[in-house]
């Protein structure tokens, strides 16, 4: 009993269940715990620019062929585009198969839409192009002091393949910054020793402030899009895992303590670094899954897709606006553009789907006020989904570009003990296989 009790994803389903009755019990005393749930997160913020720095930079500084790294980022590029679109189209058939919306005759004449006032607001400001130009940072201290994850990806692979074509005078550089990386990830196993009292503090705030009780007047649609949730892991997710040569479910089960963390906190990247990290255990290389995972937040948002489509069809199920075959295709469309400029704002989910109904002009904007109560129960699934789907993403394309140990995955994923032979592997770092590629040979 105590050897379970001292297993971290236990500690925080206790956290979890402890909240939530708390945040029944004694709402008042539970919405004041808010801060203990938003430091948590703080103090994973806080070492979210290092890590991805540190783990892109001398992944890439290592490489031997930087032909591999256009090969990663090109087909991550496509893997994110083809499986968010899945998303989208999961979305769109289930709720419109469930009707959540439908007979609830909404005018929206009549709802008050000064609560997502400052959502629609920041969606004037909001648009492809700028997001793109927002990748470039004005200054290097600007990037890391604002926590941009983009633009901090960007400089890194600019400084992993400087140092790279530097050759023998980069290499003391690159020893420091690999001991000073093996420095930051010893703080992130510092820091998640605290996730179960952030789980407890976040859990706590919303049943708290929220409570059970908006839960059950819009259940129908919670329903229906965690079921949606479930169905793209299973029928989506799953066959791709089947075909990159592994188990989806062995893969969550590798993944527990990081999916619990995120379930208690509501947010993917609370585990960003843990993520980083145990892919490279399982046998992906370095560059791939620095690289893969930060720039999944952003392009590969799964979770978040399902709930665009889902949210904006079932405003139009409320309000009874008319949507045709053809204006959903165009919702879809729109989306798959508005939705890789996502990540990173805050209040992003209401002020990407603002930018959209916007931009659409058919489904009333106002109609988002209907969702304020039940957001913040759906962000649980969001978050889960969009940390699934970001693990699948690394292992798959690790593979697609020969840079995945199989049997280091199937030695994690069984739960055996992982081959220490080498040097990195000693470290906690994959080695890819030698024969598949120069990026398996040489990434790390």
């Amino acid at each position: 009993m105590k050897r379970l009790l001292g297993k971290l994803y236990v500690q925080v389903v206790i956290a979890v269940i402890a909240g939530a009755l708390l945040g029944v019990f004694y709402p008042d005393f539970a919405t004041s715990l808010k801060p203990i749930g938003d430091a948590f997160i703080k103090l994973i913020k806080m070492l979210l620019a290092p890590v991805i720095f540190l783990t892109v930079v001398t992944g890439i500084a290592k490489m031997n062929d930087m032909k591999e790294l256009g090969r990663v980022g090109i087909r991550a590029f496509i893997y994110f585009e083809v499986v968010s679109t899945l998303a989208l189209i999961v979305g769109l058939v289930v709720v419109d198969t469930f009707k959540p919306g439908a007979g609830m005759n909404i005018d929206p004449a009549t709802l008050d839409s000064s609560a997502i006032a400052s959502y629609t607001e920041a969606a004037k400001h909001e648009s492809f192009i700028a997001f793109m130009m927002q990748i470039i940072p004005n200054t290097l201290g600007d990037a890391f002091a604002k926590g941009n994850i983009l633009q901090i990806l960007l400089f890194s692979i600019l400084l992993g393949v400087a140092l790279a074509r530097c050759g023998d005078k980069g290499k003391p550089i690159i020893r420091t910054l690999d001991s000073l990386m093996h420095g930051m990830f010893g703080i992130v196993n510092i820091v998640m020793r605290l996730a179960p009292l952030g789980a407890f503090g976040a859990i706590a705030f919303t049943i708290g402030k929220y409570g059970f009780g908006s839960l059950f007047s819009l259940g129908k649609l919670m329903a229906c899009f965690y079921i949606t949730c479930i169905l793209f892991v299973a029928l989506v997710l799953g066959p791709i895992c089947r075909v990159a040569g592994f188990s989806l479910w062995k893969l969550l089960r590798y993944l527990k303590e990081e999916l619990f963390t995120v379930l208690g906190t509501s947010s993917s990247e609370s585990v960003l670094p843990q993520m980083i990290r145990k892919m490279e255990n399982a046998g992906c290389s370095k560059p791939v899954a620095g690289m893969v995972i930060p720039s999944g937040l952003t392009f590969n948002p799964d979770g978040q897709a399902i709930y665009y489509t889902a949210a904006a069809t079932f405003i139009a199920q409320a309000t009874n606006t008319p949507l045709s075959l053809t204006d959903q295709l165009i919702i879809m469309a729109v989306l798959m553009l508005t939705s890789k400029g996502s990540a990173g704002v805050t209040g992003s989910g209401f002020i990407t789907l603002a930018a959209t109904l916007a931009s659409l002009g058919t489904i009333p904007v106002a109609g988002m006020v209907l969702l304020l109560g039940v957001d913040r129960f759906m962000s649980e699934a969001r978050a889960i989904t969009n940390t699934i789907g970001n693990g699948v993403a690394t292992l798959v394309i690790a593979r697609w570009v020969g840079a995945l140990d199989m049997g280091r995955l199937n030695a994690a994923l069984d739960g055996q003990a992982i081959p220490a032979s080498e040097p990195e592997a000693q470290e906690g770092v994959a080695m890819a296989e030698p024969a598949l590629s120069s990026l398996g040979r040489k990434a790390l």
